[in-house]
């Protein structure tokens, strides 16, 4: 915990972000003050577009070009005023001082870099010290974020490591100077669930070794929970509020903090609906396996086979939402493409309703692809942009052989069901945010009526008020339409609001299938266990904020 008697080791006083001329407001952020002392955790939360992650870079002093630039107020560093200094005595600071833990550690590694020469740049820049005391001193430091094979991982580059072994390397680079501010932007958004619990385990002991001060970026409550002393909210490049952890979690002041916290899933599963016993899809035995051979493997086996799906056999009712969860690699998001037939199984059947469908060609498949429709995780990689939205969402019925002047009518009352303006017909993808796009997709997916929508991970990549009203959608139209649903992702508590059921994945299989009350209250396998045990928050209720 914070440590407020000792002298504040950064106080932003009034700062403003300047935006370059003709963006759509002036300031990216507004007159905001905050302060973090030595060993406290200071989380800045909120949504896209709030200026949290800018008011980080301020700090570093790595603002995105001349145009957005610090327009007024002082970064002041142990009372040192960082916006004044010269580039040299930046650079010192940001190097030996504050360092960065970036979101997304495969773009912020160099790639043709092993990560041990990486970590050697670092002291070879900074300080003077012996080659062979620079390469124990990286090896300790991957040790001490608790890597295997600490030596392997010094040879590897970074394509060859996990997520969640690249975001550990780029924690060591952050602490390898022992600074006395680190800056986590978002370090664990990419990362699964358990992962993400051992990576804030990690920071936190960090930080208690060293009585660090952590500024940490975030737009996860959850997470805010198990690891804040104050939190900072912060809303179009304003800050709206600002207290301890448990004032603003418990006993929220402004409207904008409580329609976040109100937007959160709870984890406390939805009340059973009564079903029906129809099956519209089944799978039996499903297997799919990738081989690779020849390439470089850091433990030094050059064939791999993966068996991504491993005799997997579920069953989805009419009107039903059945849950796939598991982390990254379980083989959740390849049984959504083997459903829908975007790949070919290797061994076992499926069937939409009565009708084996894992074994028809593409001639014969046609006529049953209207039934199984899907929504993808990335609504700006998934929609064409070269074409406008009435048309995305007409293509599947004109294919389909429906007359295109019927086909336009359905898509402009699609457009209205699913919550956008009658204009978004003839405009662009590019012209809408991430949420309005998940719509454009979720429209397109019912534009050939299906009886099955496939939902693989659709809100991941969405802030949490739009991805509660994406929910919200959804659910809606399955009732209207009645509509069955596999619903794939990794939020377990997404998974308690949306499914009647969950299967829960690992390694390729099911390892527990389950209502999705029992499954969270008396979960059986290791596995559910573990993944229930590592939901960041879970001892805070949202549902008691008032």
């Amino acid at each position: 915990m914070s440590d407020t008697t000792s002298q504040k080791l950064l106080d932003i006083q009034n700062l403003s972000i300047l935006l370059p001329d003709g963006a759509d407001r002036r300031y990216a952020v507004e007159d905001i003050s905050i302060d973090l002392s030595p060993g406290e955790t200071l989380c800045i939360v909120g949504e896209s577009g709030s200026g949290k992650s800018l008011t980080a870079r301020a700090v570093m002093g790595l603002l995105p070009g001349p145009k957005v630039r610090v327009g007024d107020g002082a970064i002041n560093f142990l009372g040192e005023d960082t916006t004044k200094v010269t580039p040299e005595r930046l650079r010192d600071i940001r190097g030996n001082e504050i360092s960065m833990i970036f979101q997304e550690p495969m773009t912020a590694l160099n790639p043709v870099m092993r990560i041990g020469d990486q970590i050697d740049e670092i002291f070879r820049f900074h300080v003077s010290m012996p080659a062979k005391e620079r390469a124990a001193r990286a090896l300790q430091l991957l040790t001490d974020v608790n890597l295997p094979d600490p030596a392997g991982i010094m040879r590897a580059y970074p394509h060859e490591l996990s997520g969640g072994q690249r975001q550990r390397a780029m924690i060591a680079m952050a602490l390898a100077l022992e600074p006395k501010i680190l800056i986590a932007d978002e370090p664990t958004t990419a990362l699964d669930v358990t992962t993400q619990a051992q990576i804030l385990k990690l920071i936190k002991e960090l930080q208690q070794q060293h009585h660090t001060g952590v500024l940490f970026i975030t737009h996860d409550f959850g997470v805010v929970a198990d690891i804040a002393d104050r939190v900072a909210v912060m809303q179009y490049g304003k800050l709206v509020e600002m207290g301890t952890v448990h004032e603003v979690l418990n006993a929220p002041q402004h409207p904008y903090t409580k329609g976040l916290i109100a937007a959160i899933p709870k984890l406390k599963p939805r009340a059973a609906r009564e079903q029906s016993k129809e099956s519209v899809l089944s799978a039996h035995g499903v297997r799919k396996t990738f081989g690779s051979t020849g390439g470089f493997s850091l433990f030094g086996k050059k064939d791999r086979v993966v068996h991504a799906v491993n005799d997997v056999s579920i069953e989805v009712h009419r009107g039903e939402t059945l849950g796939i969860v598991g982390e990254s690699g379980s083989g959740k998001s390849t049984m959504a493409r083997c459903l829908i037939r975007l790949m070919d199984i290797d061994d076992g059947e499926i069937y939409v309703g009565d009708q084996e469908i894992s074994k028809l060609d593409r001639k014969h498949m046609r006529p049953h692809r209207r039934r199984l429709q899907m929504v993808f995780q990335d609504p700006f990689a998934s929609l064409n942009p070269r074409i406008r939205v009435g048309q995305i969402i007409a293509q599947g019925p004109i294919l389909q052989g429906v007359d295109k002047e019927e086909a336009n009518k359905r898509a402009k009352e699609l457009i209205s069901i699913v919550g956008l303006e009658e204009s978004a017909f003839d405009r662009f993808p590019h012209e809408f945010s991430g949420g309005q796009r998940q719509r454009i997709g979720i429209a397109r997916a019912l534009a050939l009526e299906p009886d099955i929508l496939i939902a693989d991970e659709p809100v991941s990549a969405l802030d949490v008020s739009i991805q509660a009203q994406i929910l919200e959608l959804l659910d809606k139209i399955r009732k209207q339409m009645n509509l069955s649903m596999v619903f794939i992702t990794h939020d377990l508590r997404v998974a308690a609001q949306v499914c009647d059921r969950v299967a829960v994945m690992q390694y390729g299989k099911v390892v527990e299938i389950g209502p999705t009350a029992e499954l969270f209250g008396d979960p059986q396998h290791d596995y559910t266990k573990a993944l229930l045990a590592a939901i960041p928050g879970k001892d805070w209720q949202t549902e008691d904020v008032a």
